[in-house]
């Protein structure tokens, strides 16, 4: 039987730490996609990245905001690589040409689901990072790369889209007309 290595205390220390982020980053990652298998691909891969630059993490500093950050960066890498490639989801082809219900009802999880799902990109991270992972708006404005002003923009937007659309005033079409803030 192979000798198992032993962990340095800082490796362990970081690993313990990544591991209490995971459930964080896989909502994160599961809102920003809106499929639960490219969510958990998007996670493993952050997670991977996350260990293997765990010399460049501060201890004491902010795990999630860090691992959240390399968590958008693959997405967005993963967005750019998808728009090369001609292969058609058949999931995501079928839920294009399947017209949703138009029934009065209570509010279900999935309602907001769907929801945050017809919001510009932008407008969906933002609202994710600061009203759905708690982040402040400095937080989720460095974790997105952009100015305090903007973050808050595109959340008040955001939440003003989402009343708006589970109010039933707004459809995909129009979300997807505006332009991103």
């Amino acid at each position: 039987m192979p000798e198992r290595i032993k962990a340095s205390p800082a490796d362990e220390g970081f690993r313990l730490e990544l591991l209490s982020v995971l459930p964080h980053l896989r909502a994160f990652a599961r809102g920003l996609s809106g499929r639960p298998d490219f969510a958990d691909d998007l996670v493993q891969e952050a997670a991977i990245k996350a260990w293997t630059a765990r010399e460049r993490y501060q201890a004491g500093t902010n795990m999630r905001a860090w691992t959240f950050a390399i968590l958008r960066n693959h997405y967005l890498s993963e967005l750019r690589r998808s728009r090369r490639q001609t292969d058609l989801d058949e999931g995501v082809a079928e839920r294009m040409l399947v017209m949703e219900p138009d029934q009065e009802g209570p509010l279900h999880l999935g309602d907001m689901e769907v929801a945050l799902q017809k919001l510009a990109p932008e407008r969906r991270e933002a609202v994710l990072l600061v009203g759905a992972s708690g982040f402040s708006y400095e937080e989720a404005a460095e974790i997105a790369g952009c100015p305090i002003g903007t973050m808050k923009s595109r959340v008040a937007r955001a939440r003003a889209d989402l009343a708006r659309m589970l109010e039933g005033e707004l459809d995909a079409l129009d979300i997807k007309k505006r332009k991103t803030g």
